[in-house]
């Protein structure tokens, strides 16, 4: 197997006849010295074992010889194959007894299993990995020495990782160019013109209308002074809220941000130690799936802890084309198990893990959405207020998913009972000056969702490119205490008007990506010249032949000569051209 972690865990499971030791991941990679790959000779890759790994590589072939079987248990994708691939290779084993086994949890009925069900390395697997290890090397290899030339020396590209900087340096140069405008939204608190007042009685409602500067607000608070308010509209209308499917590496790394504030990198190195320990299922995953003795264990839990009216079996369907069904999404081993033994971080992601697939398999919460239309005999403008009654909590009870927007969703009030015609009064009203955003900087969860949302990079990228473009240099991960800016708030009050202001930070950002002026730099030298590597398309379609040279559909050789024959050429005419580029456009 890949990690001594995991050689534990599987050792306990097996009894003496098996001994597990660990590869401590890849033992061979494309030769360090010059490309690696003969060109000419149908892209065949030379391999070597690095010389951190001589040891352990001695260690394995003394092991595979005082041995009667091998198994080959790496990880289950494309890179586990692959390492089971290169060590048959190096320790001459023969493929026809070596066994190859794969499961996506590490429990002893998922390792009985395998051992029973052994196959034969996947050479559809390792291709897949090949053409992707060797078009990657092959980018970097001869882009990187015309940045050299015509940038600055030192610099590097990368099939993903460009594209990757290219959404950044995009966003900003929205957020430079935009202008942003001022309007003043009214809000009021309304209350029931009747002699017994409720409690908890205040209506807050909003203007239909936002007014373009404090003249017209003004103007709107005066008409509002003398007004008559009534209840012009009351809608009660029942709604459902539905859990969110279990997690995938994505949807987890998005949320392990906003709920815990990890990293990308640091979401993949905790849960990889809680696979490793056989607590949750493989954390490289695009399926939404839940193997069907997961869906009954939870059903069971739910029932026993929430009552039968909580549980509602689910299956989710995954939406990316390329998800691989067979495999699961992650959950924990055991559903059973609420919370583990470990680090704080271990334990704060276990947790989520957990409420996440439990809630996915619970009801609908119900909920009864109200909205109270308030209008004045003076103006067509109207006010609306809206609130939110949760009937049932369902899912709820456990978890609920969070956004991505920085202040959450607005409120939502419990409104008090009022008819169609009852007049109201009211208490404040208030016209506050807003200022329109630019759009947000990406975190590294929301570039993340938006590298899936295009179809870039698979599960086991999305961390090692967010790692990448920021060693390099060419973006970095930031805090901006924002500037402060006057707001203008006018407020109505029993009559009178009166005017004050409030300063807000505008433009706070927190862990967030800023290109640097490097990064911009090469980007546009790659658009210029590059435009098909930094194209979204492009680079989604190069994602997609890899899943067809996994699927057996397609040649890898094939599709290797076919990128390189057009690529090789941009590289010489980019090359010849006299030019250099240093600035920023």
């Amino acid at each position: 197997v890949e990690s001594p972690a995991k050689a534990k865990t599987i050792e306990k499971f097996l009894g003496k006849d098996f001994h597990v030791i660990s590869s401590f991941g890849h033992i061979r990679d494309l030769a360090k010295k010059n490309l690696g790959i003969d060109i000419l000779n149908n892209f065949s890759p030379e391999y070597e074992i690095p010389k951190d790994k001589t040891k352990i590589v001695t260690d394995l072939r003394k092991a595979a010889g005082d041995s009667k079987t091998v198994w080959l248990a790496s990880d289950e994708d494309r890179e586990g194959e692959a390492i089971a691939w290169h060590l048959a290779s190096v320790l001459k084993l023969d493929l026809a007894s070596t066994k190859r086994i794969v499961f996506h949890e590490i429990t002893k009925d998922a390792i009985s299993h395998a051992i029973l069900n052994p196959r034969q390395i996947d050479m559809n697997l390792v291709n897949s990995q090949q053409a992707r290890r060797i078009l990657d090397r092959i980018v970097g290899f001869e882009i990187s020495p015309v940045l050299w030339k015509k940038v600055q020396p030192s610099l590097s590209a990368g099939r993903v990782q460009s594209v990757a900087v290219r959404l950044i340096v995009e966003r900003e140069r929205e957020i430079i160019s935009f202008k942003s405008e001022s309007s003043f939204r009214v809000t009021g608190l309304f209350y029931p013109d009747t002699s017994e007042l409720p409690e908890n009685n205040t209506i807050r409602a909003e203007a239909s209308k936002k007014f373009r500067d404090d003249k017209e607000a003004t103007a709107f608070l005066e008409l509002c002074a003398p007004a008559e308010f009534s209840v012009s509209g009351i809608t009660v209308k029942p709604g459902t809220r539905s859990p969110a499917p279990p997690f995938t590496t994505s949807t987890l790394q998005q949320e392990a941000y906003r709920k815990l504030g990890f990293s990308v990198a640091q979401t993949m190195t905790v849960a990889q130690k809680l696979y490793e320990a056989g607590k949750i299922t493989y954390m490289r995953t695009d399926s939404t799936n839940l193997s069907k003795l997961a869906l009954t264990k939870t059903r069971e839990l739910i029932i026993a802890e929430y009552g039968e009216k909580y549980s509602k079996t689910r299956q989710f369907k995954t939406k990316s084309k390329s998800a691989q069904e067979a495999h699961e999404a992650i959950r924990p081993t055991y559903p059973e198990t609420s919370s583990v033994t470990g680090s704080q971080n271990e334990k704060k992601l276990y947790e989520l893990i957990w409420k996440r697939t439990i809630a996915s398999q619970m009801s609908d919460a119900e909920v009864e959405r109200t909205t109270i239309l308030i209008g004045m005999n003076n103006s067509p403008v109207t006010f609306t207020a809206t609130g939110e009654v949760i009937k049932f909590d369902g899912f709820l009870k456990v978890y609920s998913e969070s956004t991505d927007t920085e202040n959450g969703e607005d409120e939502k009030y419990i409104l008090p009972k009022v008819e169609k015609g009852m007049n109201l009064l009211y208490e404040t009203i208030t016209a506050t000056q807003k200022f329109t955003s630019p759009p947000p900087r990406y975190t590294e969860a929301s570039l993340v969702k938006k590298l899936e949302e295009l179809g870039i990079g698979r599960p086991s990228t999305y961390a090692p490119t967010i790692s990448t473009i920021q060693n390099r240099g060419y973006v970095v991960r930031g805090d901006r205490p924002g500037e402060k800016r006057q707001l203008k708030v006018l407020t109505l009050s029993r009559g009178r008007l009166s005017s004050s202001g409030r300063t807000e930070a505008a433009g706070k950002e927190k862990s967030k990506l800023f290109p640097q002026d490097i990064g911009m730099i090469v980007n546009d030298f790659l658009i210029e010249n590059f435009s098909d590597i930094v194209d979204y398309n492009f680079t989604a379609e190069v994602e997609e032949q890899f899943d067809k040279i996994a699927e057996g559909k397609l040649k890898w050789t094939g599709m290797l000569d076919k990128f390189y024959s057009v690529f090789h050429k941009k590289v010489t005419d980019t090359l010849e051209k006299k030019d250099r580029k240093t600035g920023i456009r």
